[in-house]
């Protein structure tokens, strides 16, 4: 027996966990009628989750992906990588095949599904995201519906929630120590969205909060003058990604001596890393579903 456990006005995964029944078969819904359609008149649709780049481990992404199963247990999931770059690592290195967003679209059509929901998971807008909206442009008319979501900074309410999840997460970092969260940064005109988030941070009153980038504005130089600015006692440093990958382990708080860590040790700061991506933070991954949810929304507006 396969036992899924809904329930509306209720926490059903607490209710769930004295049924026996595990987390990840438990959802909370909606009792109206959007929410009935989302858990009962769904079938053999599609949700391909998208993620832009790939981690050291892969716990973050059965938080993500269960997480979208919980949401959507009549959807089928399905994942793909945007980075060429990971592709070839993943095959060189580890002897793993895994889908581009163009390979996994195929194997839905291939399989028959009608309806294909893309879901990426960057953290903002830039050349990838680009290229998956292409791609699921180029598919239209090969689904009968197929929609692409946004990445989890796109609107105001993005940046209102994104904001308020950061002030909930570091709300144990002391005022006079600095939070600094280091975005991948990018020659894309959508770079723009990490001075903005640092603008969002400064105005919710979090003035010892600063985001800077590793290929982009703000830069470590940047955030390092910020930094000093306010006397900071200590340094905790974070990724603004939703992986804790490469960036974060080497030119976040890695030993080399030009890491953002060593840095800041180097001007006579006491550091302590958080190598946790913004993956694992529940209400990161809310965006995302509410990204979705939307999706399904404007399709079922069209019908």
């Amino acid at each position: 027996w396969e036992v899924l456990f809904l329930g509306a006005n209720i926490d059903a995964v607490e209710t769930a966990s004295h049924l026996g029944i595990t987390p990840d078969r438990a959802v909370n819904y909606h009792c109206d009628n959007q929410g009935t359609r989302l858990n009962y008149e769904v079938v053999g649709q599609a949700v391909a989750a998208v993620r832009c780049n790939a981690p050291l481990d892969e716990h973050w992404k059965d938080a993500i992906e269960e997480d979208f199963r919980s949401a959507f247990p009549e959807y089928t999931i399905r994942r793909a990588f945007t980075s060429k770059m990971i592709i070839k690592k993943l095959r060189e290195r580890d002897g793993i095949e895994v889908d581009t967003v163009a390979q996994a679209l195929e194997k839905l059509e291939a399989e028959g599904y009608s309806t294909v929901i893309c879901q990426p998971t960057h953290v903002m807008g830039g050349f990838e995201f680009d290229d998956v909206k292409r791609e699921v442009e180029n598919w239209k008319g090969r689904f009968d519906h197929i929609a692409c979501g946004w990445p989890l900074l796109t609107s105001s309410e993005d940046y209102e929630q994104v904001t308020e999840a950061l002030v909930q997460e570091f709300s144990d970092i002391p005022s006079d120590a600095a939070l600094v969260l280091m975005g991948h940064g990018t020659e894309h005109p959508a770079n723009a969205t990490y001075p903005a988030l640092d603008y969002r941070l400064k105005a919710r009153g979090c003035k010892n909060f600063f985001v800077g980038t590793v290929e982009g504005y703000p830069d470590l130089q940047t955030v390092m003058q910020e930094v000093a600015a306010i006397h900071a006692s200590k340094v905790f440093l974070a990724p603004l990604m939703v992986v804790a990958g490469d960036h974060a382990i080497n030119d976040l708080c890695g030993e080399e001596e030009d890491s953002w860590k060593s840095c800041f040790e180097q001007a006579g700061y006491q550091t302590e890393p958080i190598l946790k991506g913004l993956g694992e933070y529940p209400a990161f991954r809310r965006i995302y579903l509410e990204h979705c949810v939307q999706c399904i929304q404007s399709l079922e507006s069209e019908q």
